[in-house]
């Protein structure tokens, strides 16, 4: 299973030059609030089949109650994302995760998902070009870890 990691400007390019089969994706979009504004996921209708849709601010553990959250109320989806993901390693499906800049949440994401089947998730987090959130990779590795 490969899990790669992309932005929502290289998500549209890549849909532009044709999407790959057997390809699941994760989501992660910035929903409405009175910080950041409304911001709609990426439209994967008609181009992918199996796509995880997630709405949480990108948003440090400090700062949850400042967005209205608590440990148990921010990505509420992670056991039916773990399971989403535990489904496409075992239909042979490569992982996509996407976020706004592809640095923080779709990092973590696809670092927790590296760390539980590969044990190598610490190769998201030593490349420079990944910022992962800690709060999103933990709770998505904890599910993971709850699924087996």
């Amino acid at each position: 299973m490969k899990v790669e990691i992309y932005s929502r400007k290289a998500i549209d390019e890549l849909i532009a030059r044709g999407f790959p089969q057997d390809t699941a994706v994760i989501n992660f979009y910035t929903p409405n609030n009175k910080w950041e504004g409304l911001q709609s996921p990426v439209d994967y209708s008609g181009i992918c089949n199996n796509v995880f849709y997630v709405g949480i601010p990108d948003i440090d553990i400090e700062i949850l109650t400042d967005y209205g959250y608590t440990y148990d109320t921010y990505l509420v989806e992670a056991d039916e994302l773990a399971r989403f993901i535990c489904e496409a390693k075992a239909d042979g499906l490569d992982i996509i995760c996407q976020c706004d800049y592809g640095q923080s949440r779709s990092a973590a994401c696809a670092a927790a998902i590296l760390q539980h089947f590969e044990r190598r998730g610490i190769d998201i987090f030593a490349d420079y070009r990944y910022y992962p959130n800690q709060l999103v990779y933990h709770k998505i590795f904890d599910a993971l870890e709850k699924v087996k």
